[in-house]
């Protein structure tokens, strides 16, 4: 069934199709194999195109029963293209109303995880002592211009808000150049202490597990369970994609001091899940680590490495900080993309959602359900 939108002036077409159909992406979490993740994980993937006068897109959206047969749709970091940021909401607002049309009327809310540039970018590169405006302004701000008013801001983003880049095609010269001095001296030093980097087997992902667990406790992050990470590995054998996920392990004699699961796309890496451990910290284990993994995706023809969640500036109370103060020694730059925002279907169920949803956030997070 098609559905047919009008958004100021643009002309949406949006269809099902099968999930072995979705387009070639770069966008690890809109690929066959981020669904066949998380189908081995209970959800439902499926596929839908999305055309206008211009060009042909499409998206993944991950379905997931909630309670009583009702269901929430999920679109993690999709749909890849968008309009305009001033159209940002009546472009979803039209999406969102073809894809209930869809899916039908158990549908409580649909949460789309925007890889979309945030409108608050210039804020944080020009004023980077700014933080974000609060939840309301950006309510409005998304809501300007649609019918309805209808879209939230989720109180956690999906995946990741504001990541760190580092473009990897120059020489590794010129990549070591870039980072700041205290970076080279410890991606050195941990050459010079012997520390090793290699890409381990799957038999080695019970010992990163528990350096996973470790540090999660130590710094208060999401806790994946050790079939989470099995899924992530057995999917890859799978899928059609051009999508490689590696586990990479920095050791020091019998001991494993630092551990990352990567994902390697056709152009870019991912850096997935990252763990370390309390034993000889004194040897910056994890700076050798990821520099080996740059490295590694350099060699496979990666432009890009994706470091992952940091601070959107220099914000000493934001959880994110000191990933920031770490990650931004490589010589990169901070993406900042406009987050997780709720198009809610049906406001009792969905409200429900949210009080549970606020009730755990401190604990297990939405992580675990999303």
């Amino acid at each position: 069934m098609k559905v047919t939108e009008k958004v100021r002036g643009m002309h949406l077409v949006v269809k099902p199709k099968k999930v072995t159909q979705l387009l070639p992406t770069d966008i690890i979490f809109q690929t066959q194999y981020w669904a066949q993740v998380k189908a081995r994980l209970g959800w439902q993937p499926r596929a839908y195109d999305i055309e206008d006068r211009i060009s042909k897109k499409d998206m993944l959206v991950l379905v997931k029963s909630l309670n009583d047969g009702v269901y929430a749709a999920y679109v993690p970091q999709g749909p890849e293209f968008g309009p305009c940021r001033e159209s940002y909401g009546t472009y979803l607002e039209s999406l969102s109303e073809s894809i209930v049309d869809q899916m039908g009327s158990d549908m409580a809310f649909i949460r789309y995880d925007l890889p979309w540039e945030s409108p608050y970018t210039e804020i944080f590169d020009k004023k980077p002592a700014h933080e974000f405006p609060d939840e309301r302004i950006r309510e409005i701000r998304m809501n300007f211009g649609t019918r309805n008013w209808n879209f939230r801001k989720t109180p956690v983003d999906m995946t990741v808000a504001d990541s760190y880049v580092i473009d990897i095609h120059d020489t590794e010269e010129m990549m070591l150049s870039r980072m700041k001095s205290k970076t080279r001296y410890n991606i050195r030093l941990a050459s010079r202490k012997g520390v090793r980097v290699y890409t381990a087997s799957t038999k080695a992902l019970p010992v990163f597990h528990e350096l996973h667990l470790e540090t999660a406790k130590r710094k208060g992050f999401l806790v994946r369970e050790y079939p989470y990470f099995e899924t992530l590995f057995a999917s890859q054998k799978e899928n059609p994609d051009p999508c490689e996920v590696k586990l990479m392990l920095a050791v020091h004699g019998k001991d494993v001091l630092a551990g990352a699961i990567v994902a390697i796309t056709e152009k870019t890496a991912y850096f997935l899940y990252g763990a370390s451990g309390k034993v000889k910290t004194n040897f910056m284990a994890s700076y050798a680590l990821h520099w080996e993994t740059i490295r590694s995706a350099k060699a496979l023809n990666c432009a890009t490495y994706d470091m992952g969640a940091v601070s959107p500036a220099g914000f000493p109370d934001h959880p994110f900080f000191g990933l920031y103060r770490f990650k931004t020694g490589f010589g990169g730059r901070v993406i900042h993309r406009a987050g997780s925002w709720d198009y809610p279907v049906d406001p009792d169920a969905y409200a429900s959602f949210r009080n549970w949803e606020e009730v755990n956030r401190g604990g297990c997070r939405t992580g675990q359900l999303f």
